[in-house]
């Protein structure tokens, strides 16, 4: 690894490894507020959020672990048949166990830049902070 990103073979096996992630818990994201996952998909999608995570939203604020799982789990079926597309995710740096990811998320009001700060944990990475900024955004 030089400059705090990995190169060769590993890159190309922790890219995969951070989109698959990304895509994953979007997924969640969409079949949670879809209607159609049930608690105990909300509940994985609650632990792989750090106890320390934060959330900037596209609006400037920032928020908690806490009160983004708490409004993640009031919008259950709020939004039947939604779509997000996870698109150009890039591995920023990796240093030690934390990875800098960045990503588009689209949805169809809204399009989000995020940068995503992921932590190593065994296998499963945690999410800890996440940072969005409109590119197009919700009316």
């Amino acid at each position: 690894m030089k400059g705090g990103t990995p190169h060769g073979a590993s890159a190309d096996h922790t890219r995969r490894e951070v989109e698959a992630e990304v895509v994953r818990h979007h997924q969640v994201i969409e079949r949670w507020l879809s209607g159609s996952a049930g608690k105990e998909e909300f509940d994985r999608f609650a632990e792989a959020h750090a106890v320390e995570f934060t959330l900037t939203t596209a609006d400037g604020a920032t928020l908690d672990r806490a009160r983004v799982l708490k409004e993640v789990e009031g919008l259950h079926g709020s939004a039947p048949g939604l779509r997000i597309a996870i698109q150009q995710v890039r591995l920023v740096a990796s240093e030690g166990p934390l990875l800098a990811v960045a990503y588009q998320e689209w949805q169809p009001a809204a399009t989000r830049q995020s940068t995503v700060l992921l932590r190593r944990r065994g296998t499963a990475l945690l999410w800890l902070h996440l940072h969005e900024t409109w590119l197009r955004p919700s009316p």
